[in-house]
């Protein structure tokens, strides 16, 4: 287990949690109510999952963490990165790309590699 999880967006560090810190009762409630609620069936894509794995649920919830970082919704920021890093806790990083227009196109999540502060250089042509 890593005891931090770091979400990047574009090479850039957004949010690292902390998993040394213990959730408060209420927080792990919340994470199970998700669970039950994933039980009920995911939607990925246009594809309707019935029985979600845990890679699926993963990528729903990784992709509801990204579509929050869009909107800027801290409530749902914390909630889905609390879900990840507690109940995945070998997953060391949630890199993800945009294209031009900034539009989510793209998202890994990685689980053998501890993130490095890394200095992100931009050449100009």
């Amino acid at each position: 287990m890593s005891d931090s999880m770091i979400v990047l967006l574009n090479g850039e560090a957004l949010f690292e949690y902390d998993r040394t810190k213990p959730l408060a009762e209420n927080q792990r409630q919340y994470l199970d109510r998700m669970d039950q609620k994933m039980d009920e069936g995911i939607t990925l894509g246009t594809e309707k999952i019935v029985k979600p794995d845990q890679q699926q649920r993963a990528q729903f919830v990784a992709f509801t963490l990204l579509s929050a970082i869009e909107q800027d919704n801290d409530a749902v920021i914390a909630a889905m990165n609390s879900y990840l890093a507690v109940r995945y806790p070998d997953l060391k990083q949630i890199k993800a790309d945009t294209d031009k227009n900034n539009r989510k196109v793209m998202f890994d999540l990685i689980f053998d590699e501890e993130h490095k502060n890394q200095v992100k250089v931009s050449f100009n042509a």
